[in-house]
């Protein structure tokens, strides 16, 4: 999600977020995945670096992800969590939601 050919492919975000999505943006704002995906592929690309990625398994076919984000551009770091779920033969993000934090 983090790569910019996946983040400017409406096909590839529709497979990786799921109809019901929900994020909770580092604003405070609420976004369902249509909301998501127009940001997304409307967004300038930004160099960004991926930290302390974890996978914890809360049931078989559901995920909590949690990691850090480096955004050189802006110099800033944000913490990220994302609930996936796997339906039928796929992975699907059904939840994220982003905090902006301070540099680790």
């Amino acid at each position: 999600m983090l790569q910019t050919e996946v983040r400017k492919s409406p096909e590839e975000l529709d497979q990786l977020l799921a109809d019901d999505f929900v994020e909770i943006g580092s604003s405070g704002r609420l976004f369902n995945k249509q909301q998501i995906i127009e940001g997304l592929i409307n967004e300038t690309p930004v160099h960004r670096t991926l930290l302390d990625f974890k996978i914890k398994l809360l049931a078989p076919d559901v995920a909590l992800v949690t990691y850090r984000v480096h955004n050189h551009e802006e110099q800033r770091y944000s913490l990220r969590s994302s609930i996936w779920k796997r339906n039928e033969d796929r992975w699907q993000m059904v939840f994220h939601q982003g905090t902006l934090t301070a540099a680790p």
